[in-house]
């Protein structure tokens, strides 16, 4: 394929919006690079990178070796997805603690027009890819469900954590950051990248290397094998990830990171939200959060002393979000 510099910039930016995605929990990589255009050939990409071309490079020299590599879109994504992450990532975790509500109506929108666009890519409906529908639905809603567990530190942990992760993340649907605030090792890399850890992060990127060369070569046969039932399973897994990126939350459990100790949130305050009270405390580490459910605007009003529940400003940011996966999707249409 042949391709010029503004192509590669193009694939960049899209590796850019991967990359934001990916480091807000509940939101998945996966879907920004199938809505984009380039998900297919990513996993293509990846699944073919093996010894085999370790041999072209030592009989055929570089140049061969990196077009069968498809080097050139992998940097030009790599880089973009890398320099987003990082950065965004801090991000991310200012916008969680002091704009909660509005930095998920965002993402709520990208997500409802993710289903459209994933889910018209079906060309065949029948009963078994209603029924893949289901189950990725269902899957992906129990997910949203399991709670929290603690840090942990261990190389080894790390380690599975990237492999698990780096899974979910090119799993349209299914959000990387999430699993790892459930395997208890988003801090654990957050804190890895704001220190600039490089031995924590590199444990982690080896396991998410290891994970990712498995993992692509099982999407890559499913794609060829089981077009349509994989489109309508990787729909319900968007569609049943809407409950984690639902904006008005009601805290049920919390734990005490000091202790360990998992309690009832109403044990520490009367507000219906922990993210509320670390605002008003201006502590954001002493407690987080183990389950959580989905509330309506008023009610979160209610919870939480009559509070502005900003739904004005969140349907309007559901509206960006809803046009920015047009946009990615239009993108994507021009650099096929």
């Amino acid at each position: 394929m042949q391709r010029r510099f503004s192509d590669y910039f193009l694939i960049s930016l899209k590796g850019l919006a991967m990359g934001a995605a990916d480091a807000v929990p509940g939101v998945s990589g996966g879907t920004i690079a199938f809505i984009s255009g380039i998900y297919e050939e990513l996993i293509s990409t990846i699944s073919g990178i093996n010894l085999n071309l370790l041999k072209k490079l030592r009989k055929e020299g570089f140049k061969s070796f990196w077009q069968a590599l498809n080097g050139n879109f992998l940097i030009a994504l790599l880089l973009g997805i890398i320099v987003s992450f990082v950065s965004f990532m801090r991000l991310a975790k200012y916008l969680i603690e002091y704009h909660p509500v509005l930095i998920w109506s965002f993402f709520f929108g990208l997500i409802i027009a993710s289903i459209y666009f994933v889910g018209k890519q079906i060309t065949k409906w029948s009963p078994a890819t209603i029924a893949a529908l289901i189950i990725g639905t269902i899957v992906a809603y129990y997910i949203t469900l399991i709670p929290s567990s603690a840090s942990n530190e261990s190389p080894l942990f790390l380690f599975i954590a990237g492999a698990i992760a780096i899974c979910a993340m090119i799993l349209p649907g299914i959000s990387g950051s999430f699993i790892l605030v459930i395997l208890g090792a988003y801090k654990t890399l957050s804190d890895a990248l704001h220190d600039f850890d490089f031995r924590r992060i590199a444990i982690f990127a080896a396991g998410a290397l290891v994970g990712l060369l498995s993992f692509s070569h099982l999407l890559k046969w499913l794609f060829k094998h089981y077009h349509n039932l994989t489109l309508a399973l990787l729909t319900g897994f968007i569609f049943g990830s809407l409950n984690k990126v639902w904006p008005w939350k009601l805290t049920e459990t919390v734990m005490e990171k000091s202790s360990g100790k998992i309690m009832p949130f109403s044990d520490i305050s009367e507000l219906g939200n922990l993210t509320l009270y670390q605002q008003q405390i201006a502590d954001f580490e002493s407690y987080k959060v183990v389950s959580e459910k989905s509330i309506l605007a008023v009610r979160y009003s209610e919870l939480n002393n009559q509070i502005d529940s900003q739904w004005l400003m969140a349907i309007a940011l559901m509206l960006v979000g809803f046009l920015t996966i047009f946009i990615l999707e239009r993108l994507g249409k021009k650099s096929q």
